[in-house]
């Protein structure tokens, strides 16, 4: 499942590199990819891939081309490509993601949105019709 090169062009290059004992806590942005084994709590905003290591504990909403979940996520993840969720991946949150990969084992708790061409598939609420009783 991981590596393989589907969906959007993906990017191999890890620019960014959060270290297993690192804490960070604020904003990340990145014009490139990023890779994150430590903790980290604030806001992700990342135009390349975002790896997301088994060892990572991240309270930040994220928003990447394509997300690959092994560690601890509490936030929401807005994607124009792929969610991969590997068997220790645990996610407490929404996502908007273009195509979602569960592995067995993993673990979701949130809405999904699924989009496609960076465009919701679902209109809003407000914008349906109002149902006559």
């Amino acid at each position: 499942m991981f590596g393989k090169k589907d969906g959007p062009e993906r990017s191999d290059k890890i620019e960014t590199i959060i270290g297993q004992d690192t804490e960070f806590k604020g904003t990340i942005t990145s014009s490139g990819g990023i890779r994150l084994d430590g903790r980290v709590e604030g806001e992700i905003n990342c135009k390349g891939d975002v790896i997301i290591g088994e060892t990572a504990t991240v309270m930040a909403n994220i928003r990447g081309r394509s997300v690959t979940l092994a560690g601890e996520v509490k936030g929401n993840i807005d994607t124009e490509g792929k969610l991969e969720l590997a068997t220790t991946a645990r996610l407490t949150g929404d996502i908007k993601v273009a195509s979602l990969t569960v592995e067995d084992g993993a673990l979701f708790r949130g809405a999904s949105d699924m989009k496609k061409d960076g465009k919701d598939l679902v209109p809003k609420m407000s914008s349906l019709p109002n149902p006559k009783p």
